[in-house]
């Protein structure tokens, strides 16, 4: 039986249920552009064509001089006050006459009028005609005709049907384009939700197999989906359901994904949509969509509402940017709040959210009985990389060089988006090299792809450019190697990418915290380039602009946030809550300013000395690395060992990047990040160092 069958009122319950789609007769959508070429081809028809004539408007100077004096006047027919003059077929066939010679519309002969007069008082008009006509014989003299406008108003009105009916098709249309799926205007919907609703008829295909990497988050979700499946099993025991759930993580790690799970696997009515979704330019809009939508939840549940980006409505109140009080959204917000966790009944329906901006959510919209958990979605550790390639890598078509475990290690400080971008740009790389499978070298160009940009391999640089951004790129990496806590190195590169000139890419260890000794070893890692240009040139360039930027941001965070100065002490100015995010004072003394200002320069100044006495005992080295560098462009660890030797503080294996090549030589991967080095994000990440020219 067809589905039509089936269900026959299904196709005239339109779209009540807040935005649901059924299956129906594919629609003609109608392009309203349409509507404004029809409008501006008629506008040139008007303009071209005369409908009703070609009579042309004369003043009676003009008449009298060029027509009625030339004898060219056949009869004048007064009505009115108006006179319809017309000409004499024989003087119609002069070029002065041309305009008015023929009907434009089907270009047919003019049987008149074809000029009209104002004639003002009708004894005044005759006056004027008899004295310009009295040295004319009598016989060729032109008489006035009067005639009386009998048209009545059934007349007038056939006359305008034309323009109204013009002006009714163009309304029809534009509410017809304003229509919403439900069938009425959208005029008067405005103030409906527009969720969209997933049940039985319209599916999503995502399951918790497809999300990987978020396990912790996975046990917390499908806990609510199995107490919608299986309620008796927790009330039994006095257990309620949460109200609702807040899935909280950076950009990119899987929340909205996450939530598309749950809708899969639910198996209950899913309504989903933005938290912009309730913002509109009329006062009040956003509260009347947040009772629809809750209106509808109760008349489907049990029920799961998932709203994204949820700091669109829920930002603290009174914390707005502006200074004038935003009623719309407050009143959407308070709302919100009613309808979670108010003296109305939300039984069985569920409230799932997602944010990365948790710290500036309303506290009341945090409680327990609005958002009874807060679901941290992080970004993936190793294990969790590995598994999400696991899941990006079904649908490729790869070799046995591709190491899951290889690419893993290659991407910390990527997300589950990061990571499915790097999946696909491989493909697309492997494509156009021709190849008929993805290698393991096209995963690591992608990945070069992604954070460094495109290669420019014909960029004009100097010689003395190109020396000075090798020992640049040398220092970075001679320090990195000789300090204990340094990141260990993946490879050095002087080839320009994107808008770097050189770029010094790391692998940096996973850990949880970080010691006072770890960023000190970092900062003089990051100012390694910028002390072999002043070793090496006796100068130094514009090109540690981001290391400066990334060490001065560390160096504050060691004194103000994470209390790592001795002077300073125990104390931190860092607000989790979020609260202070505009107001324009400091949490602390102009003294306490002055102090932490110069704690922060002699921590830099300290870490800058230690680096240039250490790059001063290996000189020589750093010599032989640069010249190498300039040799070949792009070096690797192997060649940092050859130099250097093995670092002793080595506990853990640094993955190589090194391709074997078939002569025996290696051949150089592109560079992976851009330089200007980009400032380390909080997220571990691949550490990278280098600076701006």
């Amino acid at each position: 039986m067809s589905e039509e069958k089936k269900n026959p009122e299904q196709r005239e319950s339109g779209n009540k249920g807040g935005g649901k789609k059924l299956p129906g007769p594919p629609r003609f959508n109608f392009n309203f552009y349409w509507i404004y070429g029809i409008i501006i081809v008629i506008l040139i028809l008007t303009q071209l064509f005369q409908w009703g004539g070609t009579e042309r408007k004369t003043t009676f100077d003009k008449f009298e001089r060029n027509m009625l004096m030339t004898k060219d006047v056949d009869r004048i027919v007064v009505t009115n006050d108006v006179a319809h003059i017309y000409i004499k077929p024989e003087r119609l066939k002069e070029d002065k006459y041309k305009e008015v010679r023929t009907k434009t519309w089907g270009n047919i002969d003019n049987p008149g009028p074809h000029f009209i007069l104002n004639t003002g008082p009708a004894e005044l008009f005759a006056k004027k005609i008899e004295e310009a006509q009295k040295d004319f014989p009598a016989e060729e003299r032109v008489s006035l005709e009067y005639e009386q406008d009998n048209r009545t108003l059934w007349d007038m009105f056939f006359t305008w049907i034309p323009t109204i009916a013009f002006f009714v098709l163009i309304w029809v249309l534009v509410m017809r384009r304003m229509n919403t799926a439900g069938g009425g205007s959208q005029i008067f919907n405005i103030g409906k939700s527009k969720a969209q609703l997933f049940d039985k008829e319209l599916q999503v295909k995502v399951t918790f197999n497809d999300v990987a990497g978020l396990e912790e988050a996975k046990v917390e979700v499908m806990e609510i989906v199995d107490f919608l499946k299986n309620p008796k099993k927790y009330t039994q025991l006095g257990g309620k359901i949460p109200r609702g759930a807040l899935l909280v993580g950076p950009p990119g790690t899987g929340k909205t994904l996450l939530a598309k799970a749950v809708a899969g696997e639910a198996q209950v009515p899913f309504f989903s949509l933005s938290g912009s979704d309730f913002v509109e330019m009329f006062v009040g809009v956003g509260a009347s969509r947040v009772r629809d939508l809750f209106r509808q939840a109760k008349e489907k549940a049990p029920c799961i509402i998932f709203i994204d980006e949820i700091d669109a409505i829920g930002r603290a109140r009174g914390k707005s940017p502006s200074f004038s009080a935003n009623d719309e959204r407050e009143s959407t917000l308070n709302q919100l709040l009613t309808e979670m966790d108010g003296f109305g009944s939300n039984s069985g329906v569920i409230v799932l959210a997602a944010t990365n901006r948790a710290d500036i959510l309303d506290r009341a919209l945090l409680r327990p009985g609005r958002f009874d958990r807060q679901i941290y979605v992080e970004l993936p550790d190793l294990n969790g990389r590995h598994a999400i390639f696991n899941v990006h890598l079904k649908p490729l078509k790869t070799n046995e060089t591709v190491d899951v475990e290889f690419l893993a290690r290659q991407t910390p400080g990527f997300s589950g988006a990061d990571i499915a971008n790097v999946c696909n740009e491989a493909a697309l790389i492997a494509a156009r090299k021709n190849k008929q499978v993805i290698e393991r070298q096209d995963f690591l160009d992608a990945i070069d792809r992604i954070i460094g940009g495109l290669e420019k391999k014909n960029k004009i640089i100097s010689s003395q450019e190109k020396k000075v951004i090798a020992y640049h790129e040398a220092g970075h990496a001679s320090v990195s190697w000789l300090l204990e806590h340094a990141h260990p190195l993946v490879k050095v590169t002087i080839v320009p990418r994107g808008n770097s000139l050189g770029a010094a890419w790391y692998l940096p260890e996973e850990r949880q915290i970080t010691t006072k000794e770890q960023i000190m070893d970092e900062i003089c890692a990051a100012l390694g380039g910028r002390a072999a240009e002043d070793i090496i040139f006796g100068k130094v360039s514009t090109g540690a602009l981001s290391d400066l930027e990334k060490i001065t941001k560390q160096a504050y965070a060691m004194v103000t946030i994470y209390g790592l100065n001795e002077k300073i002490g125990n104390i931190s100015f860092y607000d989790s809550t979020g609260q202070q995010e505009y107001n324009f004072g400091k949490p602390y003394s102009e003294l306490t300013a002055q102090t932490i200002d110069q704690e922060v320069k002699k921590m830099i100044d300290e870490a800058y000395e230690r680096t240039r006495n250490l790059l001063m005992k290996n000189k020589e080295k750093l010599d032989q690395l640069a010249q190498r560098l300039l040799e070949r462009e792009v070096i690797f660890k192997e060649d940092l060992e050859q130099i250097f030797g093995k670092r002793q503080w080595e506990d853990r294996e640094v993955p190589s990047l090194k391709a074997p090549s078939s002569n025996g030589n290696s051949t150089a991967t592109p560079p992976a990040v851009q330089d200007p080095a980009p400032t380390v994000p909080p997220e571990p990440g691949p550490a990278l160092t280098g600076g701006q020219a």
